[in-house]
């Protein structure tokens, strides 16, 4: 009897559906109106089938649990790793396998297909690249995993109560699905769709994420075999250069790298490789809005690393951190302004200018917010969305060829200086001096400039895309996260401009009632002021703080008696959730765990 109740849990859990299901349902196939008799007999079969995958693509326009985040109000995985709030009791995920069981069904079902080979292995294709895609995200997570490459049924108890496999081994596997799907999905004109570009655009970015995660990771014991995945996500990303099917957007317009991320219509734009559609007439919107002013903001730290416009950094210059908030932004690289709001910034064309909130930190993000005419409420955003672009594949080119040692100057003006031309920026030389504020930060490469700057350069061009997250693991930065984020930085209480015409718009004040340090400033202008306290009426602390009393950078309440600390290797890894080793008695908890 026990023995049948653990097999129907571990089913269940393989399938993702409830324990209270019965048996009859366990017996069906996924799409309860066909059987596989019925289905998988033609091309045009498998098309309607893995149409149903491209719930699982993935996108982002945030930053979340990252060093490019100073607050986030909202629940948060990483937040509460930082602080000890997690253990294999309470954690999430492990949840999704049913989205896996989808795939190898098809995969298992293949014999009785008719239509030519190149048409069959391009659905295959598709079904392999989503496979890889699933297993990238159990590895990123727990390195070793079981790894299925059939659909399970509930009498296949040796397979259901399998061990984890080692992460060579999974990892191998999703480098052959990729392979497959590079080789046999076709290049397509439909970029919503996959297509053979975006197979290989993941083939590179996931050669990079495990050659470096290898080489920075010695607990993994896999030192001397990263060459080989940083070679083949350097051959991949030329592939697509070489292909001449893509470029970096770039009209001459100051607003073109804003433009990627607010677009109500991507199609044609030739540095999507994969695009998101949203569409009022079909219904289908988003929430990017979200991104502004919400639960989070944007960190110092991620302000302070974009270049001066004459690409020196912003961080060698005399007092760089206690730089009035409309100071900062000039001069600087113009992502800076795409990406964080600035003096100037409206939500409206009729509307006044954004007075930034310190409470958040200071440092609200602006890109992926939608122009007001996109933005039209919950889910009613109607932006497209990159899922994968053209500069992230250069960037990954020059990563992969600086860590093999093989990068070029040619190499370098081919990749990110053509990122940099789209801004104006400055391009960046080879054998570039090494930054000393990155040097601190990446203690691992600190004599190597032209990386540091490469390191640089992907985290302002990619910021808020989700990537920064996963590229702080795959360096190995997760002492990054040791020094806490911080905001703006105040050289007292009192009155200040953060709109850029020059008359004070926000007053941080003690408490309210508190507003001796306003004297002297006309009625008119003190009447206008949105007002911060540090206080209540009663001296109750709020959420922020200044890190010196009275004036210093803006913190937040709720890390001050507990800060974050990042336990490397273990943070690196999440664990297991108990109640699946309880299910599965053969599966070991993560390591470190």
């Amino acid at each position: 009897m026990k023995t049948s109740i653990y097999k129907l849990l571990a089913w269940s859990f393989i399938l993702g559906i409830s324990t209270s299901c019965n048996d009859e349902f366990l017996q069906r196939d996924p799409h309860v109106s066909i059987t596989s008799d019925q289905f998988f007999r033609n091309v045009k079969d498998l098309e309607t089938y893995t149409n149903g995958f491209y719930a699982q693509m993935q996108y982002s326009y945030e930053d979340l649990g990252s060093d490019n985040i100073s607050l986030n109000t909202g629940a948060n995985e990483v937040d509460q790793v930082l602080v000890g709030g997690v253990s294999a009791g309470n954690v999430g995920g492990w949840n999704d396998w049913s989205n896996l069981r989808r795939i190898n069904y098809m995969l298992a079902r293949l014999d009785n297909v008719e239509g030519s080979e190149v048409d069959i292995n391009h659905y295959v294709g598709i079904a392999r690249l989503f496979r890889a895609w699933f297993y990238i995200d159990k590895v990123q997570r727990y390195s070793d995993v079981p790894w299925y490459d059939v659909d399970l049924r509930d009498t296949d108890e040796e397979l259901l109560y399998k061990e984890k496999d080692p992460r060579e081994m999974v990892v191998d596997n999703i480098m052959a699905d990729l392979e497959f799907a590079a080789a046999n999905i076709k290049t397509g004109t439909d970029r919503t769709r996959a297509t053979k570009y975006a197979a290989v655009a993941l083939l590179s970015r996931f050669a990079l994420y495990e050659g470096t995660f290898r080489k920075y990771h010695p607990e993994l014991g896999l030192s001397g075999s990263e060459n080989a995945f940083l070679e083949r996500a350097a051959s991949a990303a030329e592939q697509i250069v070489e292909s001449g099917v893509f470029s970096v957007y770039s009209t001459g317009s100051a607003a073109d790298y804003s433009n990627l991320f607010k677009s109500a219509n991507l199609n044609g734009n030739p540095e999507m490789i994969w695009w998101a559609d949203n569409d009022e007439k079909l219904g289908v919107g988003n929430n990017s809005h979200v991104v502004f002013n919400w639960q989070w903001s944007l960190s110092k730290d991620l302000a302070d690393t974009y270049l001066m416009a004459d690409g020196t950094p912003f961080t060698s210059q005399a007092g760089f951190d206690k730089k009035p908030f409309v100071e900062m932004f000039k001069g600087r690289d113009p992502r800076m302004a795409a990406t964080i709001v600035h003096p100037g910034f409206k939500t409206t064309a009729a509307g006044d200018p954004v007075r930034t909130s310190p409470n958040f930190g200071g440092y609200l993000q602006v890109k992926f917010y939608p122009n007001e005419s996109e933005r039209k409420g919950w889910n009613l955003n109607f932006t497209d969305l990159p899922v994968m672009r053209y500069s992230e594949v250069l960037l990954n080119l020059a990563e992969a060829k600086a860590e093999l040692g093989t990068l070029t100057q040619g190499d370098l003006d081919r990749t990110v200086n053509v990122i940099r031309a789209r801004v104006g920026m400055p391009a960046l030389p080879l054998g570039a001096s090494a930054d000393p504020y990155l040097a601190n930060q990446y203690p691992a490469i600190a004599g190597n400039g032209t990386l540091l700057e490469l390191r640089r350069e992907r985290r302002v061009e990619l910021a808020c895309e989700g990537f920064r997250y996963t590229d702080m693991m795959r360096w190995a930065a997760g002492d990054k996260f040791n020094t806490g984020q911080e905001g703006m930085y105040f050289p007292s209480l009192g009155a200040f401009d953060v709109t850029g015409d020059g008359v004070e718009d926000i007053a941080l004040l003690q408490k309210p009632g508190d507003e001796g340090v306003l004297a002297g400033l006309p009625d008119a202008v003190r009447s206008s002021l949105s007002k911060y306290f540090l206080q209540d009426e009663n001296g109750t602390p709020q959420s922020f703080y200044l890190s010196e009393g009275t004036k210093g950078f803006v913190r937040f309440t709720k890390n001050k008696n507990n800060p974050p600390m990042f336990e490397g290797p273990k943070y690196y890894y999440r664990p297991i959730p108990q109640q699946q080793l309880v299910l599965n008695p053969n599966l070991e908890q993560t390591k470190y765990w």
